[in-house]
């Protein structure tokens, strides 16, 4: 939906308020004209069922006002003496319609002061979960979000089963675009396995032009920092086909919204404005080598060449002495594929297991069926590019020699119509040979070289898909035991990472302490 769209659709829903308790307001002592007027008749209804003003906010933010208006219609319904179970129920399942009933049919009082705590034990379990729920969407959806390490993408940066804190605020919080879903739950439902947003299924996948109708138009809070280069980046897989993560078509990725897409996490080797190409798997900016820090370590794919037969558990032992860990795999009798950094493999030549050691590099010109999939761009993982990245405000020549790179962006992720017939390229109905982009995009890889998922396959990732900055790791779980070492570090910095999960500990304890003894202090005073 347009913004045009949502304010008609805020005001309808302003006039079926106005309409069901106009009433229920003069009872209350307030004029007849207060239930109508936006955001004010919400301020006002606070202070007839005595409750806080800042309510009123939590009603207009997505998803938490799923919660919060359940919890308004029942307060309504109590301000005027409805304190039955059935009560309750009515105005729950008739979503806040029982307020018709209340205003137009039922004999019923204002009760001013009435008692806001709960009658019963569960009641006060209820009021208190309800809370702990908007709270942690709050800090969930603008401010940090638990992010598991799913990949080996940036193995040795970041490891499988490392728990990351995820800061939104950092390039700014995204404002939710799928209004009606489930709080603190991405894009299903666990247990269940059913999606956790509003969808219609009727609508054909295939179609560009599909929108969920409660969809916000994408809005985004301030932030602090832009995204530099090399930043580890949370955000939503622009080709997320979900049925298949290695079928990376286009055209199949418009069934989910932008903020339902896969979270993954990359590094941001490319920024806007960027030129890039890899050059034997090494990532050059603007003609130079990239410079990673010091944390980066770059990992590529090696035959290894036994000497003799050796036991799987030989051949793991021998690899974890190096440190090369990433799911090696046999190739042939007596030949192993491994995923290693220059440093291991320098120390690993000298193994008496290993007779010789030679790293994969696929020619240049050796086509990987790789992003744009075009024939006249025969790139592959280790020889890719050069091409530039847009950059809001940025205007390129458009032809049909750049157009598949350019095409996805153009339609896609600018809302733009774009065809071509003949050699003339369309967009809106007007030829085109130049193009001004809207927002600035980015070049997401993994440190893994040969055994990343990433812009190579699939391209770039406009702004408006990054989720936000992993700042902290803290847990670290190996699938059978803790990475201690790991527990409570940065992301980021320089140098090796120091876990703070001491001095937490000491912190958390004594909090726990000081607590208790204050406590005991207050009661034998």
């Amino acid at each position: 939906m347009t913004i045009t769209q949502w304010l008609i659709f805020i005001l309808i829903i302003q006039v079926i308020h106005g309409l069901g308790t106009w009433k229920l307001y003069v009872k209350a002592g307030r004029q007849a004209w207060e239930a109508f007027i936006p955001v004010y008749n919400s301020v006002i209804l606070m202070k007839i069922i005595n409750r806080p003003w800042w309510w009123t906010i939590l009603l207009f933010v997505p998803i938490v006002n799923l919660i919060m208006l359940p919890v308004v219609w029942v307060e309504t319904a109590r301000s005027f003496g409805k304190n039955t179970y059935q009560d309750t129920c009515l105005a729950i399942i008739t979503l806040g319609f029982y307020n018709y009933y209340l205003n137009y049919v039922a004999d019923v009082s204002y009760v001013e002061n009435r008692d806001l705590n709960p009658k019963s034990s569960s009641g006060d379990w209820t009021s208190s979960i309800l809370f702990a729920i908007v709270a942690a969407t709050i800090v969930h959806t603008y401010f940090i979000q638990p992010f598991t390490i799913p990949s080996s993408s940036l193995e040795k940066s970041l490891l499988v089963g490392d728990f990351l804190f995820v800061s939104k605020f950092h390039y700014g919080a995204r404002i939710p675009m799928t209004t009606v879903g489930a709080p603190m739950v991405h894009d299903t439902i666990p247990i269940i396995n059913k999606k956790s947003y509003l969808f219609d299924d009727r609508i054909e996948k295939r179609s560009s032009s599909w929108k969920n109708k409660l969809q916000l138009p994408y809005l985004r809070l301030p932030g602090f920092e832009d995204i530099e280069r090399n930043d580890i980046v949370v955000f939503n897989q622009p080709a997320d086909t979900l049925l298949d993560m290695n079928n990376f078509n286009p055209d199949r990725n418009y069934y989910k919204p932008i903020d339902k897409k896969t979270n993954l996490v990359k590094r941001c080797v490319g920024i806007a404005g960027d030129s890039l190409e890899v050059r034997d798997g090494y990532v050059y900016i603007n003609g130079k080598k990239n410079e990673l820090p010091d944390r980066a370590k770059l990992q590529f794919a090696y035959d290894i060449v036994l000497k003799g037969n050796f036991t799987a558990d030989q051949i793991y032992d021998a690899l974890k002495r190096y440190d090369i860990t990433d799911n090696p795999y046999q190739l042939e009798q007596g030949t192993i594929v491994v995923q290693a950094t220059e440093e291991s493999v320098a120390k690993a030549k000298n193994n008496p297991y290993f007779a010789s050691i030679s790293r994969r590099v696929t020619p240049k010109g050796e086509d990987g069926n790789l992003f744009p999939r075009d024939p006249q761009y025969p790139w592959n993982y280790d020889n890719f590019g050069p091409l530039y990245i847009p950059k809001e405000g940025a205007t390129i020549d458009l032809n049909l020699d750049v157009l598949p790179l350019y095409r996805r962006l153009i339609s896609e992720y600018e809302g733009n119509s774009l065809t071509v017939k003949g050699n003339q390229i369309l967009i809106n109905g007007a030829p085109a040979n130049s193009y001004t982009f809207k927002q600035n995009y980015y070049w997401m890889m993994g440190d893994n070289r040969d055994n990343s998922i990433d812009a190579r396959a699939w391209g770039f990732v406009p702004f408006d898909h990054v989720v936000g900055k992993p700042v902290f790791i803290w847990m670290s779980w190996n699938g059978k035991s803790p990475r201690w070492e790991r527990w409570f570090t940065t992301v980021g910095g320089s140098g090796k990472a120091t876990s703070y999960l001491i001095p937490f500990l000491v912190l958390l304890f004594g909090w726990f302490g000081f607590n208790t003894w204050r406590k005991r202090k207050k009661a034998n005073s």
